[in-house]
């Protein structure tokens, strides 16, 4: 099935250029000016992955994807527009699953799109998965998409769920920011290994918000990131 992009930008050229670009590869498009005229929009309509400037007027990315995340886990892509680490690391821990920066190659971005898509397509499609995965309080259903912890459901991104599920398919075992980029991101992506870093400083958060003594991702400083059964 075609894929529908919202497409949420102040700048009409780029709405103009980057849709005509998305139509050419084969996606459906829907354009909105601002983030309080695409919330609106998406309400209504269904689309498959949403790409958000920042810098808005009324409703700026930033609260149109914490608005977003209240209705579903829909993937989403970040512009940003400065050379400053503020915006994407907010955006990623508001769970945004990728960022580009402006000006950007729309080569580039298309790459980041299909990853992203093929990501999401594989956890929500898939009815054949991996059976579901216990590793001690820990419980992970890559079919469905739905990760618990002693028994509380954890909403994580498409991106930070196959983080976790590539650190507890081997407690104890240490991976290092390479490999969970392949993990997540897929090969042949570009992504900074501070990109990493975020993620799992959201994925503490997200766990401790119900559960406060939640120990499970170990840093092991200058090597990588492991998960571990307590």
């Amino acid at each position: 099935m075609t894929a529908t992009i919202a497409l949420v930008d102040d700048d009409q050229n780029i709405l103009v250029s980057l849709s005509a670009a998305l139509v050419d590869e084969g996606y459906k498009v829907d354009t909105y000016g601002d983030g309080a005229e695409a919330l609106e929009g998406l309400v209504r309509k269904r689309v498959d992955l949403a790409i958000l400037d920042i810098k808005m007027p009324r409703m700026d990315g930033l609260e149109l994807l914490t608005e977003l995340r209240h209705k579903d886990k829909l993937p989403v892509i970040f512009l940003t527009s400065k050379d400053d680490e503020v915006d994407e690391i907010m955006g990623l821990r508001l769970g945004a699953d990728d960022y580009i920066k402006k000006p950007f190659s729309q080569r580039l971005l298309l790459e980041r799109i299909r990853a992203v898509l093929r990501r999401h397509e594989a956890k929500s499609d898939d009815e054949n998965g991996d059976s579901i995965m216990r590793r001690g309080d820990l419980v992970l259903d890559p079919a469905r998409h739905l990760c618990s912890w002693k028994g509380d459901e954890i909403n994580l991104t498409v991106t930070e769920f196959l983080i976790v599920e590539a650190l507890a398919r081997r407690p104890g075992h240490v991976k290092n920011r390479d490999q969970l980029i392949d993990a997540a991101y897929g090969e042949h992506i570009y992504v900074d290994d501070r990109t990493i870093d975020s993620h799992i400083k959201r994925l503490r958060r997200k766990f401790k918000a119900v559960d406060d003594e939640f120990a499970g991702i170990d840093t092991l400083y200058g090597v990588g990131y492991r998960y571990t059964v307590v």
